[in-house]
């Protein structure tokens, strides 16, 4: 029997948080729940999630401290859920480690959904991926190391799985919505602001300076990745 993937929930309310363990239980996953980020932690550490789903507004450590905090020794899948709905905070989560973001109200379905894709794509696949060795970068699907130049470069999930799409389509204009739909699925199509800031990460880390050599942009339309950097073209 395959094991079960570990989903832990952090969210104040007793009742949000009982629903989503009675939905992601019926769907096979093994559940555990935390009222607060302090707990959430300690369970993390002692548990090890596979996948977190916490909500934003929480008494003590918020949900963007909690992002934080678990980044610092984890890149474990975290998806956000807040009834604030506007960019800014969007963004604030996304920067803080986030992987996605659910606004309240929200259909019990569509969080599946997106569980069910953060989990897949840092699922270990049946057959290894094939190793990309182009330009200035490595990048190995199965380990996940990325290096630039010779040096190793830490990703998140979400950070890896943007520059792997865009490593396997060198020198070419990736629009927004090819990109949100390939990273984030379908139902992000609409939401550029992911893209923007995991864009803008990925360049932080990747990047010698400015202007970008490697992850370019194209106005309106999106971006193109050239791995042996735009100088040397």
């Amino acid at each position: 029997m395959a094991e079960r993937s570990r989903i832990l929930v952090v969210d104040d309310e007793t009742q949000i948080a009982r629903v989503l363990k009675t939905a992601l239980s019926s769907q096979g996953y093994e559940v555990k729940t935390a009222g607060d980020g302090e707990s959430a932690l300690n369970l993390a550490v002692d548990w090890i999630p596979d996948l977190i789903v916490t909500d934003l507004s929480m008494p003590g450590m918020t949900g963007i401290e909690l992002c934080r905090s678990v980044r610092e020794r984890s890149q474990v899948p975290i998806i956000v859920l807040s009834v604030r709905g506007e960019e800014k905070t969007k963004i604030e989560a996304l920067d803080a480690g986030a992987d996605d973001y659910v606004t309240k109200p929200f259909s019990v379905s569509e969080l599946l959904a997106r569980v069910r894709a953060n989990l897949r794509r840092v699922a270990p696949q049946d057959s290894p991926a094939a190793l990309v060795e182009d330009g200035d970068f490595y990048i190995n699907p199965e380990s996940r190391v990325v290096r630039v130049r010779g040096k190793e470069v830490h990703l998140t999930p979400k950070e890896f799985e943007l520059l792997m799409f865009m490593a396997r389509h060198p020198n070419k204009v990736l629009t927004h919505r090819v990109l949100l739909n390939a990273v984030w699925g379908g139902e992000s199509v609409q939401q550029p602001e992911y893209l923007r800031v995991f864009i803008n990460q990925l360049r932080k880390k990747v990047e010698p300076g400015d202007p970008p050599r490697y992850i370019l942009t194209d106005p309106w339309v999106g971006y193109r990745f050239e791995p042996a950097g735009a100088e040397s073209l």
